[in-house]
């Protein structure tokens, strides 16, 4: 899949020239064009996965292009080992200064099948590593005297949908993460917004969910036509990333072609 599909002319933020960025689920998906974004923007990409093969291959591709890129594959529901792995890649890329939570899994599930042990395991992977990979470049971003957290929420909350409720419980949940360390870390000039995509046509996606009544579906709800691409998304995270939105926080920035 061509990850910069959908990006179009790709702005330049040249103050992302040198950062430090540190971005999760960075395998695949819209995680793989956020790396690829970033790394093109100059920025030192470090970024997380549990997907390995696929992990090490973009990062080497994007090593063999020039880009300072590195990846650690890591199951952030491992609250230490993920806080371990940060730490590392401080030491070897610089303090980080831009944080994009993107890890989250919007596997299938039913009120009724869902037991304790599998509600804590969707809370991890959707929410809980936020809240620490946060706690873990907080006190960089303090020293640096500020920075960006981009945490990645879902349209589909605000759109009432059915079939995953603790995902979407999680997602409604990011979006008041995103308001409360806002208002906590704004006297730092470190900003915090949820960036919110909608519908968006990964290779997950279209293998998983989206068959001819789901592209029937999205073109009549979308205000415009075509589809949303992790292109799109990425070309927001950089915005948020970047000094250009630096008055922005405590905001939903929703990327999803005029659905909601």
């Amino acid at each position: 899949m061509n990850n910069e599909k959908g990006a179009g002319m790709q702005a330049v933020y040249a103050d992302l020239n040198g950062k430090t960025v540190l971005i999760s689920g960075g395998a695949s998906g819209i995680g793989e064009a956020l790396v690829c974004a970033f790394a093109q923007q100059g920025a030192k990409v470090a970024f997380v996965d549990m997907a390995q093969s696929q992990g090490e291959a973009l990062a080497a591709r994007l090593s063999a292009q020039g880009h300072h890129v590195a990846f650690a594959p890591c199951d952030v529901t491992d609250e230490a080992a993920y806080q371990a792995a940060i730490e590392r890649f401080a030491q070897t890329l610089g303090p980080v200064t831009v944080l994009v939570n993107n890890a989250a899994n919007d596997v299938r599930h039913s009120l009724e099948e869902v037991d304790a042990s599998k509600f804590d395991k969707l809370i991890s992977v959707n929410l809980k590593h936020a809240f620490f990979a946060s706690q873990a470049v907080v006190p960089m971003m303090k020293a640096a005297g500020a920075g960006s957290v981009i945490n990645l929420g879902s349209i589909g909350w605000m759109m009432a949908s059915s079939g995953y409720p603790v995902y979407a419980a999680s997602k409604a949940a990011t979006h008041g993460l995103t308001r409360a360390l806002a208002r906590e870390l704004g006297p730092w000039r470190i900003r915090v917004n949820t960036l919110v995509p909608g519908w968006v046509m990964t290779e997950k996606q279209l293998a998983l969910w989206v068959d001819d009544a789901a592209r029937e579906l999205i073109s009549r709800s979308q205000c415009l036509p075509g589809s949303v691409e992790p292109g799109h998304i990425a070309q927001m995270a950089l915005f948020l990333a970047s000094d250009a939105s630096a008055m922005c926080s405590a905001q939903n920035f929703i990327v999803d072609g005029g659905w909601v």
